[in-house]
């Protein structure tokens, strides 16, 4: 499903327009990615939370060349399923 077929189910289950139902779903993505940034966890009872976790620099290898590089730390989002979504799945 891509964000189009998204906003059509959310208007559809929603009552609303496809314009309103993209407002409230870019809103809502907004809201997620600024909780992020900020360092805060997001949590959806019964759908998941929304976290950032870091990871430590550590060596790999390019496998074009077969040396070793440096991989630099970097926070990544992360997203844990709620117990009635892993259910449903």
């Amino acid at each position: 499903m891509n964000k189009t077929e998204l906003v059509e189910k959310i208007a559809a289950g929603a009552g609303l327009s496809k314009v309103d139902s993209r407002k409230a779903l870019e809103a809502a993505i907004a809201a997620i990615k600024d909780a992020l940034v900020a360092g805060d966890k997001v949590a959806l009872v019964g759908f998941g939370t929304f976290s950032v976790n870091e990871r430590p620099a550590r060596e790999g290898i390019n496998p074009a060349t077969k040396e070793k590089i440096q991989i630099a730390a970097k926070k990544v989002a992360k997203f844990k399923a709620g117990a009635e979504l892993a259910d449903a799945i």
